[in-house]
């Protein structure tokens, strides 16, 4: 089946990657991109008889990068190539999702990108966990964004030349957003997709993975200044508002009044409510709806983090490395431009 190409990109990712690569291998033409892994990820790619791309580190990393790379090798190598499964290695395709994306690419001409509902293998394991599940329960029908997991037509995908390598997250939503331009479609199938392996368990972790995503929206923005249509841009206002300027008005006031600070104070607890409602009215338990309301409020101040990272960073002439969230990770650096 040389008509579908699949891309796993990784690094150290260990038994995740053997569930990945085991759930798509003879499903069409594999390849594994590797950034720089000291497991035997390497190894056992080749064992299943896939073909592996092995990064040059020299060049800062980036899963946008990674991706290209794939497609690069594929398409170098089958040219009867047509679609593009895009898979992290933490992630394992549901059987029968591949045909469904397939067909609904082949039944939809004018869809670019089709994706289906991520979830987390773990979600029992911890409350962050259950969060990303709860984070990817996205409504079905046409979208702005696709995630890591997703079917591309490559005529689409070569037409606004692949990823852009430089962004060190939301690659996806940004590819997808010069998609749209293009007169593209995205959309989110009713259909299971992969399963996600988060290992997400504490604060730290999801604090950081919540800096990535304000970082991410922030760069977005940035490259297209001037087009009001970007959903981005109304996250970094609402970021500005909630992590900054409310909190400096409740510690402001206390020193007037206890009673004017108590009144501002009581603006979190109606934002939080109205999620709440929201979530609910979208189909989510009730505790579902509470704990996907508390930490989306609670997200605002490392999103808001992230959205100062990159401003301080672009003032300095600087560029963010990759910010991990997964395992020990080291302080996030900053390179020159």
């Amino acid at each position: 089946m040389d008509q579908l190409g699949i891309i796993v990109i990784g690094r150290n990712e260990g038994d995740r990657l053997k569930h990945c690569l085991r759930s798509v291998v003879d499903q069409g033409v594999c390849v594994y991109v590797d950034s720089g892994s000291q497991d035997n990820s390497l190894a056992f790619a080749k064992s299943l008889g896939i073909g592996v791309v092995e990064l040059d580190l020299s060049v800062p990393f980036t899963a946008a990068r990674a991706r290209n790379a794939g497609v690069k090798y594929l398409v170098e190598n089958y040219p009867a190539l047509t679609w593009l499964q895009f898979v992290d290695g933490d992630c394992e395709v549901v059987a029968g999702w591949l045909n469904t994306a397939l067909t609904a690419l082949q039944n939809q001409p004018k869809w670019a990108v089709v994706c289906g509902r991520r979830r987390e293998r773990f979600p029992e394991k911890s409350i962050f966990n259950r969060l990303c599940d709860l984070e990817w329960n996205t409504p079905i029908g046409e979208a702005k964004a696709c995630g890591g997991d997703s079917m591309m037509r490559l005529a689409a995908f070569q037409g606004v030349n692949g990823f852009n390598e430089t962004l060190i997250a939301g690659e996806e939503p940004e590819l997808c957003y010069r998609l749209r331009q293009q007169g593209w479609q995205v959309h989110r199938l009713d259909a299971e997709m992969t399963l996600h392996d988060a290992q997400m368990f504490s604060l730290a972790q999801w604090w950081k993975r919540a800096v990535r995503a304000g970082h991410a929206f922030t760069e977005t923005v940035s490259l297209y200044p001037t087009d009001s249509t970007l959903g981005d841009r109304r996250q970094l206002r609402s970021n500005i508002l909630w992590g900054l300027i409310l909190p400096i008005l409740i510690i402001g006031s206390a020193f007037v009044s206890p009673w004017l600070s108590g009144f501002f104070s009581l603006a979190y607890l109606a934002y939080i409510f109205k999620i709440y409602r929201n979530q609910r009215q979208q189909g989510f338990s009730s505790e579902e709806a509470r704990i996907y309301a508390f930490f989306c409020a609670l997200g605002r101040f490392p999103s808001l983090q992230g959205q100062f990272l990159f401003y301080r960073n672009r003032w300095l002439g600087q560029k963010t490395q990759l910010i991990e969230y997964k395992g020990e990770t080291k302080r996030e650096k900053s390179v020159p431009l």
